[in-house]
């Protein structure tokens, strides 16, 4: 399988080098890192970032606390309709869509992939369903979740992987896709892995958001991001022990599994850097 690494989103957060080291003055720079993966059975989206629709018609689709406190570059570059098309394929080529989770910034692009089947975790689909909170409301956006009827739900089973639960098969995807459960941003978030044939990616969600949180001994955290994991978290225990976990994994088995979270600007561009289809990261955009 042919693995492409797109950015999906482009985010400017509040608190600039307390963010994030990569920074424009008081915001930081952050990536939505999306995979697009070539099989036999056509495409596959790992996330969606944010749609067409939400950077041409931004509200009600996406919240004004989150637009306004991410900085959120309303731009149909950043959108994965523009990276499809940009790394030589059509929107209808994408048969199947895998979701981490149904956060606004993963699940936006939806609306621009109609045809496609819908992969992810029952307990998102119940979580987001019950919107419930001040965060819940604003991070779960069901305007943007079209043709429902595709959703495929899962729940943990099968074979495990690298010690995690393994969800097998996901319907109409090869064997080398699996949904790896990592409750704790949400009720229902999940990893993807892939078997590119060299070696296993794992796209880890928004377990961690910073990637000195994993690789190493002892996690370093950036300030700001390690706040805003704290907000958003929907079970604390649950994802400290699941980013533990991951943490773990990338320094146990480092030769086998390459581990990204979803929004780190220099893992995103050192792994598009290295591999097919590479993209780079678009400047922050006036219409913010």
């Amino acid at each position: 399988m042919r693995v492409h690494h797109l950015n999906c989103g482009c985010m400017c957060p509040l608190g600039g080098a307390l963010m994030t080291p990569e920074h424009d003055g008081v915001r930081g720079r952050l990536v939505c890192h999306c995979l697009l993966i070539e099989t036999k059975g056509g495409l596959v989206l790992v996330d969606t970032g944010f749609g067409s629709e939400d950077v041409r018609h931004t509200y009600p689709r996406l919240s004004h606390f989150f637009v306004v406190n991410n900085g959120v570059v309303r731009s149909e570059a950043c959108t994965a309709l523009a990276e499809v098309r940009r790394v030589g394929f059509r929107p209808e080529d994408v048969r199947h869509i895998i979701l981490t989770h149904l956060d606004f910034d993963h699940a936006g692009g939806l609306s621009d992939f109609p045809n496609a089947t819908v992969h992810l975790t029952a307990a998102e689909v119940q979580a987001a369903e019950r919107r419930s909170g001040f965060i819940g409301r604003r991070r779960y956006r069901p305007m943007q979740w079209a043709n429902r009827e595709r959703w495929r739900r899962y729940t943990p089973q099968g074979d495990r992987w690298f010690g995690f639960e393994a969800v097998r098969q996901l319907e109409g995807l090869p064997p080398e896709i699996l949904l790896i459960p990592l409750r704790g941003h949400t009720l229902g978030h999940a990893g993807v892995a892939v078997d590119t044939g060299s070696g296993w990616l794992l796209n880890a969600g928004d377990a961690y958001f910073y990637r000195d949180e994993v690789g190493r001994p002892v996690s370093r955290f950036s300030p700001g991001l390690q706040a805003y994991q704290c907000r958003l978290e929907q079970d604390r225990p649950a994802r400290i022990r699941n980013q533990a976990r991951v943490r773990e994994l990338s320094l146990r088995h480092s030769d086998e599994v390459t581990v990204f979270c979803s929004h780190d600007l220099a893992e995103y561009r050192s792994l598009a850097a290295s591999g097919a289809g590479s993209a780079v990261q678009p400047e922050r955009s006036s219409t913010t």
